[in-house]
């Protein structure tokens, strides 16, 4: 995968460069200008892009009819001891809540394997997944 470059140049706006699609994000307070999407709401467009492109790729090859997909996503945090069945350490648990809805000529059949197909978007198994980062080790 080619690299994603980001430059904060005004405030807290940044542009996002990825291959040759420039897209911003920014900040709609403490001096932020609400120029952009958050990196929340980019995060959230993401997933549902990528929901939703899989999805349509996987109709594609099996030749369904399927027209459109409409992604409804939430992000809400939660403090880590508070929330309801989870017992680890984390200080803080993300809840995504999801709505998808596919549009065609399909029965229920297929709209169920399109929604598990959903599920298996690239994106949406980086976030279900741990996930580790890897920097350079700098040297004084």
């Amino acid at each position: 995968m080619d690299k994603v470059q980001v430059v904060l140049d005004n405030n807290y706006r940044t542009t996002i460069s990825a291959r040759h699609h420039l897209f911003h994000s920014d900040s709609p307070n403490e001096g932020g200008g609400d120029t952009a999407s958050t990196p929340e709401e980019v995060l959230l467009g993401a997933l549902g892009s990528c929901m939703a492109m899989t999805a349509k790729m996987y109709a594609n090859r099996k030749g369904w009819a399927l027209e459109r997909v409409e992604v409804t996503l939430s992000l809400q945090r939660f403090n880590g001891k508070e929330y309801a069945n989870y017992s680890g350490d984390a200080p803080f648990v993300h809840e995504i809540t999801e709505n998808i809805q596919f549009f065609g000529d399909l029965d229920a059949e297929q709209l169920a394997r399109l929604k598990e197909i959903s599920h298996k978007c690239p994106v949406r198994r980086v976030l279900a997944n741990p996930v580790f980062f890897v920097e350079p080790v700098l040297e004084g």
